[in-house]
This record gives structure tokens, sequence and C-alpha cells, in this order.
């Protein structure tokens, strides 16, 4: 059977280069999955979690901060911003910053500049949190 290359690359560095049946990645619009012979595209990355299975090999899940993903001829390249494993999650730090960041957005005006830099830690510390929980 088809396996699909998978590389997982940060801008610090490449993160993972393996070798699996299914990728399922958090897209802009929703979870999809990709198996080989999947028609080619480009789509953001929602912070959530990333998600690799292979027969005969134990499920991996990564948690994602967003970014891209390019899928073609049996490749899935996923660009993020940031990237780490579901067993490396610091969820007390992740829930301390979610807490913090909600704290800041309370009787913000939504026209502050800061207003969409704290909604998108509320939306990225949440997905880490939900990512660790599984």
């Amino acid at each position: 059977m088809a396996k699909l290359t998978v590389e997982i690359v940060t801008p610090e560095k490449r993160v993972l280069s393996v070798q699996a049946d299914e990728a399922i990645v958090p897209g802009a619009k929703g979870l999809f999955g990709v198996r080989p012979g999947h028609t080619p595209f480009l789509s953001l990355i929602e912070p959530g979690l990333l998600t690799l299975s292979g027969e005969g090999t134990p499920r991996e899940a990564y948690f994602v901060a967003g970014g891209f993903v390019e899928v073609g001829n049996d490749k899935v390249l996923v660009l993020a911003d940031v990237v780490e494993p579901v067993s490396a999650i610091d969820v007390e730090a992740a829930r301390r910053r979610l807490a913090e960041a909600q704290e800041r957005l309370r009787g913000m005006p939504s026209d502050d500049v800061r207003f969409g830099v704290e909604q998108a830690t509320v939306r990225r510390e949440t997905a880490r949190v939900n990512a660790a929980a599984r």
C-alpha cells in the first residue's frame, strides 16, 4: 500500500519527516484527512491537533499553532508556526496563558490594536489545552 511522506517544519527546524497512512490536519474550515492519492491543494492551518497514523504503528499527535499545509504527490508538507508533541504540552502553563489573555480582553475595546493578538492567544491556548486533553 502507498504511504504518505509527512514533513513538519517550523521557522527554526525540521521537526519531523515520516511515512504515514493518514494525516488529519486542523484546516481553516475544519479538520480534514489526507491519504495517499489525495488531490493536491494548499490550506491554512488553525491551532489544533494534527494526527498521523499508520498500519501497525501507534498514532502520533502534535499540537500545531497555525501555519500552512501543502498536499500533493503523496506528500504532506506542514509549515507551522509552532509544533509540539501532545505529550510535551505543559497544560498548566497553557491554562495560565489562556486565563491571562482572557483577563486582558475583558473591557478591552475591539478597536484596540492588541485586541486581535489577544483573541489569537485565546484561540491558540484553548486549542493547546484541548489537544492535551485527548
